[in-house]
């Protein structure tokens, strides 16, 4: 796959990720809430930076695409989550956030199927924890359906 490129969707812009949105998106990531399935806790802006440097840096594996952009909302101009995709050998593997302030808006649905359309015709794979609600309605709108098969106590969905 070619470095990311822009994706335009009805109200958002995906923009390739950059070292220098870690300042914004330190504040977008902030809420504690956002970590309740995937664990962890929200980064300071230097140790965001320093992931966003090693993600612009791509995978050490040549036949892996490590492709992130930040989600922008166009009305408001400003940053309210990320959508990423690892991508390899014709299967692109899925994840998307956005900002506690931003959610219940469709945001991440949009995003999530701005990147799949663009990832399509590969396999497109989304792990999502089983209690997970709001990300599977994200994911089945995109297009991507459970199977059943599991991984790190998710569930594995994916594109037809």
């Amino acid at each position: 796959m070619t470095p990311p490129e822009i994706i335009r969707t009805d109200r958002l812009d995906l923009l390739p990720l950059r070292a220098e949105h870690a300042d914004e998106m330190a504040g977008v990531l902030s809420d504690p809430g956002l970590h309740a399935f995937t664990g962890g806790a929200p980064e300071t802006v230097e140790a965001l930076r320093a992931r966003y440097e090693r993600w612009q840096a791509g995978s050490p594996d040549p036949a892996v695409s490590w492709c992130n952009w930040v989600v922008r909302l166009r009305e408001e101009g400003c940053l309210v989550g990320t959508v990423q995709a690892t991508v390899g050998d014709g299967v692109a593997e899925v994840s998307w956030v956005v900002g506690t302030p931003w959610q219940g808006r469709g945001i991440a649905t949009e995003a999530a199927s701005g990147l799949v359309a663009r990832l399509r015709p590969r396999t497109v794979v989304a792990h999502v924890h089983p209690d997970h609600r709001a990300s599977a309605a994200v994911a089945a709108a995109a297009g991507l359906a459970p199977t059943d098969r599991w991984q790190d106590g998710e569930v594995r969905w994916e594109t037809a």
